[in-house]
């Protein structure tokens, strides 16, 4: 099963996600590092904003509101709440706003703005369509709004030109017009009822999400905006164009595993109790090693390649650099919240991350201060690889007191093992090519160890690539 829904959300995921790099790869030679640094910016204000007032109540939703059968009462109450939440939400990031960029602030609100707006009704659209178990629906939203974040933020910069505003505001109306559809789909299938929680519940729940915000400002954001005070928005984009590459594939991978298997872990949790759960969610970290281990290394391996082959000469020397720091902070960030941090919100008892993101955020604020001015985005990514450390082993800590989750030593070794020989593999068949232009290493070195990947996979992990080529056959007619 688990593996089974990883394979259903896998293929819209990995569309966003390309997608996102594709538009990374023609932004940055669309506009210049400044004002690619502050589209950037106006994405991680709009996601501060978003964590602190309105990401609290989809959580909240999709523990609360019930699976499959969701009554309009719970979406009514939940609703309401979502709009209060989002006009805090702009108002707040309108003042963050006259902080970050003074001199060109209403054009960063707006595009703030239209970030959040579009962004809470799509993932507020998207939470029902989870709740109601509508795997492929979800999926093919998810597609939509891929194809529209490409396409419309091209058709805004035509009528804009070199301008951040023109790529926001195309990007959010990409994500708007794929949440409407999601949202009339997900209507169809509600019932009529009653909330399935009272609104105490439904805030008793929601405020420590709201209280893990506001303390866990600094564990992913505070690095982008010490890097845009101590020196200015071009080492922003420096910083996030190395964050995005290396980001997307991990959480590519993480996130279509963890979109199915968060629900089938509260849901054995609240069936069939604790250790049922321990269990599935030590399935959940082995089968998330195992695959985000190897693109991690393929990363490691084939860096400069893919810095030379998506991003123009400016970033060149610098961004590659900062894969290895990045891709360790990714893993981090995915183990404490898509397995310990389960845990908590499995017991209900969301204020334990409180004190996980305040510790993290302590860790990676510090860090920021001793070493971006000297380091600049070199220090950055060393600032956040520190803080999202301490996150992970509070997270594990205050996860452990409630229920052990065992950590499966044999498949986490053989994970490190594939990977290393993955990334080597991968490294030579690049090298072995010599002046060959960086498209043709890329392909070649990442052909390589991809095959790498599965052969060794498929050895060590027998039965089950076998009875994943067996439902393949299946579901092609080919059996």
């Amino acid at each position: 099963m688990l593996l089974r829904s990883t394979l259903i959300y896998a293929p819209a995921i990995l569309l966003t996600r390309l997608s996102a790099l594709l538009l990374l790869a023609i932004a940055t030679r669309l506009v210049d590092q400044t004002e690619y640094g502050l589209l950037t910016l106006v994405v991680t204000i709009g996601e501060m904003t978003d964590i602190a007032t309105t990401n609290w109540l989809r959580i909240s939703l999709l523990r609360l509101g019930g699976r499959k059968d969701i009554s309009r009462g719970s979406l009514f109450l939940a609703g309401r709440v979502m709009v209060l939440s989002t006009l805090v939400a702009l108002v707040a990031s309108a003042g963050a706003s006259m902080l970050v960029a003074p001199d060109r602030w209403i054009e960063f609100a707006l595009a703030v703005g239209g970030y959040l707006v579009a962004g809470t009704l799509g993932r507020f659209a998207l939470t029902v369509l989870q709740m109601q178990q509508r795997h492929s629906s979800y999926s093919l939203l998810e597609f939509l709004r891929a194809i529209l974040q490409l396409v419309l933020p091209l058709l805004a910069i035509t009528i804009l030109p070199g301008s951040f505003l023109a790529v926001s505001l195309g990007s959010s109306l990409g994500v708007l017009i794929a949440g409407l559809v999601a949202g009339a789909l997900a209507w169809r299938k509600v019932v009529a009822g009653s909330a399935s929680f009272t609104q105490r519940e439904f805030f008793a729940f929601g405020i420590p999400l709201v209280v893990m915000a506001l303390v866990g400002f600094g564990l992913n954001n505070a690095e982008r905006l010490f890097l845009n005070a101590y020196y200015d928005a071009g080492a922003v984009a420096i910083f996030a164009a190395a964050y995005a590459l290396a980001r997307q594939p991990i959480d590519m991978v993480a996130n279509a595993i963890n979109m199915g298997a968060f629900p089938e872990v509260v849901g054995k949790f609240d069936s069939e109790g604790p250790d049922a759960a321990a269990a599935f969610l030590s399935r959940i970290m082995a089968l998330m090693l195992r695959l985000c281990l190897p693109v991690a290394a393929l990363l490691v391996a084939l860096g400069s390649q893919i810095t030379a082959v998506v991003l123009p000469a400016d970033y060149h020397g610098h961004v590659d650099q900062l894969f290895p720091i990045i891709a360790f902070s990714i893993l981090c960030t995915n183990l404490a919240s898509f397995v310990y941090g389960s845990v908590v919100h499995a017991h209900k008892k969301p204020w334990l991350l409180v004190w996980v993101n305040a510790i993290g955020s302590i860790g990676t604020i510090g860090l920021s201060l001793l070493l971006i001015p000297g380091m600049a985005e070199t220090g950055a990514a060393l600032a956040l690889a520190g803080g999202t450390l301490v996150h992970l082993a509070t997270c594990i800590i205050i996860s452990e007191r409630l229920t052990h989750v065992p950590v499966p030593w044999r498949d986490l070794s053989i994970s490190l093992g594939i990977a290393l020989m993955t990334g080597v593999v991968a490294a030579l068949g690049s090298a072995g090519l010599g002046e060959a232009a960086a498209i043709v290493r890329l392909l070649v070195g990442g052909m390589a160890g991809g095959a790498t990947f599965l052969a060794l996979n498929a050895l060590f992990h027998r039965d089950e690539t076998l009875a994943l080529a067996h439902r393949l056959r299946a579901r092609l007619g080919l059996a």
